[in-house]
């Protein structure tokens, strides 16, 4: 009996043990996302990559909720990075006006995260996923429009509609409209988001707001309209990590940079069209996209 229960315990100890060992281990690291699709294929490619390049285990905690769940998270060491947005983290986590300017928009939220959170910022992978305007290809082609200034002088034949909360930011319809000198044919149709695109498809309006990697600009066949007078802030996404994570990791660094200005705004939104549209797993789509840039042994 007392062999017995010898065993039992040490069978226990054995267990516990290993469990401390798969929880927080030090040959680990892991990689959270947002729920979005966007941020889960980051998620995912960032995990393949790390498998790849280094004898690091990733243990994956994509589509884990929005944008405060995934940071509190980071700050609390239950991931150890993910893929942030430098617009999200200058308004969102820093609290900061708006900086129009990329390059200083990114050297601020590095500067900042780095005091302030003993985060540090990757580069950026290449694309920016920010508001932009988007017309029909039919708009585009009768008017001649690439830019956003092109639309003066035409924006009065073309109906705007889009999304409510377009109409009630500081870098919404009006702050836009100003800037640019445009009024547009009627009172704007405002709408839920799930219904603009679907609107701008059927013909009920002409243009719209948009995300510069939203699959439904594939979808649609839009053309998006350069902000050439730079209304619109940066989003420029970029692997975030906990400085004790590249401590105990230094190899993620330059890992993880592998990605600098790998992706454009359109292989992005590409990537979301296969995964929304498509219906691809989000595993065979990370995995084409590194095989497609070499970065995968």
């Amino acid at each position: 009996m007392k062999k017995k229960l010898l065993s039992m315990a040490i069978g226990a100890m054995t267990l516990l043990s290993l469990a401390l060992t798969g929880c927080g281990s030090k040959d680990t690291v892991v990689i959270g996302s947002k729920d979005f699709s966007e941020n889960i294929i980051l998620g995912e490619i960032l995990s393949q990559l790390v498998e790849n390049k280094t004898d690091l285990k990733v243990e994956r905690k994509l589509n884990m909720g929005g944008t405060f769940i995934n940071f509190e998270a980071l700050k609390k060491g239950d991931i150890d990075l993910y893929a942030e947005y430098t617009g999200t983290g200058l308004t969102a986590h820093l609290k900061m006006d708006v900086i129009t300017d990329s390059d200083e928009a990114y050297r601020v939220v590095s500067e900042e995260f780095e005091k302030q959170f003993d985060i540090s910022w990757m580069e950026p992978m290449g694309f920016n996923n920010t508001y932009a305007i988007a017309v029909t290809r039919e708009a585009a082609e009768e008017y001649g429009l690439e830019t956003c200034s092109d639309l003066i002088g035409v924006s009065e034949n073309l109906v705007f509609g889009a999304e409510n909360e377009f109409f009630n930011r500081e870098d919404g319809f009006e702050g836009f409209c100003d800037l640019y000198g445009l009024s547009f044919k009627g009172d704007p149709k405002m709408m839920n988001v799930s219904l603009k695109y679907q609107a701008i498809g059927n013909g009920d309006m002409d243009a719209t707001d948009a995300y510069t990697t939203d699959a439904e600009i594939v979808k649609y066949d839009l053309q998006v309209l350069e902000d050439d007078l730079n209304f619109f802030p940066p989003y420029y996404a970029a692997p975030i990590v906990r400085n004790e994570t590249l401590k105990n990791h230094p190899e993620l660094e330059e890992v993880l940079n592998l990605l600098a200005g790998q992706i454009s705004d359109e292989e992005m939104t590409e990537l979301n069209y296969q995964v929304n549209v498509e219906q691809t797993a989000v595993d065979q789509v990370a995995k084409g996209f590194l095989e497609s840039k070499g970065l995968l042994d």
